[in-house]
C-alpha cells in the first residue's frame, strides 16, 4: 500500500493513520493465537532435512474472531509444511471456531543432480552424482537429499545430465531374483527355523516374494538383502 502525505502540516495525522494501519497486524503478531502457530510450525519442522524457516501470513481482515483461551493448530487433509501452506486453528473454548492461516515454510539443504546423462537401467555410482544446495522446498517432494538414497539403484528412464534426483526415478536393486536360491528364516514366539527354497518372484528388500520350499509347499516371505527370505508365524 503506498500513502503519501500531501503536507507537513499533516504529518501528525498521517502518522496517525499509519499507526492505524499497523496496528492489527501488530496485535496479532503479539497475540497468542500467533504463539501457538509459531509453537506448532517450530515442533513440526524440526524433523525436515536441512535449516528450516518458516513464516505466518495475516489473518482475513475480515475475520471476526471471539474470546478464545486455547488453541489447537493443525495440518488440514492433504495439507504439507512444504513451501506455501496453510495451518488450520480451532479454538477449544470458550468459544468454538475454526480459521486458516497461510504459511511459508522454505527449507534449504543438500540436493542431489545427475554429472552426466543416465541411460535407462544404469547402475548409479558416486561419479554419477553432484551434491547441490538450494531451496528443496522449491523442488518435487520426492526429491532424493542423500547420496545413499541413489547410489546401488537403478534408472527408471533415460535422465539428462543436471537433472535432480527424485526417488520415484529409481529403482532399488533386487534383494531377491526369480529361480534364486534362498533361505528361509521362520520366525515365531520362542523359536527361529532356517530353510532352503526357490524364489518364485522378484522382489526388493522389504517387499512379499513367493518361495517354494524343498517339500514343493509354497510360502510367502519378506525379502532381504542376501537371498534372505523372512517367514513370520
Amino acid at each position: 500500500m503506498n500513502f503519501h502525505c500531501p503536507s507537513h502540516l499533516l504529518r501528525t495525522v498521517c502518522g496517525v493513520f499509519w499507526l492505524l494501519l499497523l496496528t492489527p497486524m501488530l496485535s496479532f503478531a503479539q497475540s497468542p493465537l500467533h504463539s501457538a502457530l509459531d509453537d506448532y510450525l517450530r515442533t513440526q519442522t524440526q524433523g525436515l532435512p536441512g535449516t528450516v524457516t518458516y513464516s505466518i501470513g495475516q489473518l482475513n481482515a475480515r475475520a471476526q474472531l471471539s474470546e478464545c483461551s486455547a488453541f489447537e493448530p493443525f495440518l488440514p487433509a492433504g495439507g504439507r509444511l512444504w513451501g506455501k501452506s496453510t495451518v488450520g486453528v480451532r479454538c477449544l473454548g470458550p468459544s468454538n471456531w475454526t480459521i486458516y492461516v497461510p504459511v511459508s515454510v522454505n527449507v534449504t539443504g543438500n540436493y542431489l543432480i545427475t554429472a552426466r546423462a543416465l541411460p535407462t537401467g544404469y547402475l548409479l555410482t558416486a561419479s554419477d552424482i553432484i551434491v547441490r544446495s538450494g531451496d528443496l522446498s522449491s523442488l518435487p517432494a520426492s526429491i532424493v537429499t542423500d547420496q545413499s538414497q541413489a547410489i546401488g539403484k537403478t534408472v527408471k528412464n533415460r535422465l539428462p545430465a543436471g537433472q535432480p534426483l527424485r526417488s520415484d526415478q529409481l529403482l532399488a536393486p533386487w534383494a531377491v531374483q526369480q529361480g534364486q536360491s534362498v533361505k528361509t528364516v521362520s520366525k515365531g514366539p520362542g523359536f527361529s527355523v532356517s530353510s532352503e527354497g526357490i524364489a518364485l518372484t522378484n522382489a526388493v528388500a522389504g517387499q512379499i516374494v513367493q518361495v517354494r520350499t524343498a517339500s514343493g509347499q509354497l510360502i510367502n516371505g519378506i525379502a532381504r538383502p542376501g537371498g534372505v527370505v523372512e517367514v513370520s508365524h
